[in-house]
């Protein structure tokens, strides 16, 4: 490992230690996961087509910290994948962080991601896809190229209005799927995330992500209530589009929720209309349930999860609702903190101290500039 000399003095190992590791790096403790070994192959390919894999896929890769004393945990090349179809890559004509997602060809997701992304306006809030490739060792898959996301809660939602931005968004862009057409079919924590550069200026690392992109320090993020994110659905391969004038019925037991009351294997139901139970189970879930200070969101969420579809308003009617909601929440709570409903007084006191401090420190960021 180069540069060594600034590093941090945790990162180093003693020598009894050093010799361990490096047994174990001989053993094959650090090689190359199964998964990794099918990006590795496709490492050239890929770079040819102006995408950049981390060092740790090179074909020749050696690691870094071989007859060094830096402990591995600290070499970003020690750092495997974290989903195995997944990869995170670096355009090479402008540096963009992007995700590269092994594809099926057969079934709809390709097709739809690409056609997704064809219509413009500031409503989709889906992830764009930037290319399609075919594998080139793997003729039955393709590879889907979209700009990097992060989880939407990584780091949480802090203030009133993050909740308030986040719902938005998401009513918005539900309301666009569906007026082009198409149910999502799996709405779910795990398929909605964030565009979250203006929160890492500095970037982060694409897999370790509260660490900063050389894996060593911490990333520390900015505020969502001075730095606003953009949230997008991912992840289409449940998802159905439906010709012009045919109803919107669908058949299967399918998605991460399962809690949407009509969901069958043999009697045929409204995919929109289980989209947006399932969305607004997500909200009371991830703020009604856990937050005390956003009871103006009860009225949409119970409205969403009504039990019988039919009584669900549409999502262009319940982004309309929402906006009558928001006209309601004073200016001067926006900017408050979610109050946990698990929290002792205690807690709320220092909390709300906390808060107040905080608060004051970023109001004079923005008068001094």
């Amino acid at each position: 490992m180069s540069h060594s000399k600034e590093l941090p003095n945790y990162v180093f190992l003693p020598p009894d230690i050093a010799r361990r590791h490096a047994e174990h790096t001989v053993n094959g403790l650090y090689d190359l996961l199964p998964s990794e070994i099918s990006w590795r192959n496709r490492y050239v390919f890929l770079q040819k087509r102006g995408y950049s894999l981390r060092k740790r896929y090179h074909p020749e890769w050696k690691p870094s910290w071989i007859g060094t004393n830096v402990a591995p945990d600290f070499c970003e090349d020690s750092i495997d994948v974290s989903r195995p179809h997944v990869i995170d890559a670096e355009r090479t004509s402008d540096g963009l962080r992007v995700a590269i997602k092994s594809v099926s060809n057969e079934g709809d997701e390709l097709k739809l991601s690409q056609f997704i992304s064809s219509i413009g306006g500031a409503e989709n809030h889906c992830a764009e896809a930037l290319e399609v490739i075919r594998d080139p060792l793997n003729s039955n898959r393709s590879f889907l190229v979209m700009p990097y996301l992060r989880p939407y809660n990584d780091p949480e939602l802090q203030t009133i209005g993050d909740v308030i931005m986040f719902v938005s968004q998401m009513l918005k862009g539900l309301a666009f799927l569906h007026h082009n057409r198409i149910a999502h079919r799996d709405i779910a924590p795990p398929n909605i995330m964030m565009d979250a550069r203006p929160l890492y200026p500095s970037g982060h690392h694409p897999v370790r992500m509260h660490c900063a992109p050389d894996a060593i320090h911490d990333a520390i993020p900015l505020s969502r209530a001075d730095h606003p994110v953009q949230y997008y659905y991912v992840d289409f391969g449940l998802s159905k589009r439906f010709p012009p004038g045919a109803p919107s019925l669908v058949l299967g037991r399918v998605g991460r929720d399962m809690e949407i009351p009509e969901l069958s294997n043999t009697v045929p139901y409204d995919a929109y209309k289980a989209d947006i139970y399932a969305l607004g189970n997500l909200f009371d879930k991830e703020f009604s349930q856990r937050f005390s200070n956003i009871e103006f969101l009860r009225p949409l969420v119970d409205c969403m999860k009504q039990r019988r579809p039919d009584l669900r308003p549409p999502a262009d009617e319940l982004v309309k609702m929402f906006q009558q909601v928001r006209a309601l929440v004073p200016d001067n709570d926006v900017r408050w903190r979610l109050v946990q409903r698990s929290e002792q007084p205690y807690e709320k006191f220092l909390n709300d101290t906390v808060a107040v401090a905080r608060e004051g420190i970023s109001n004079l960021k923005r008068m001094v500039g």
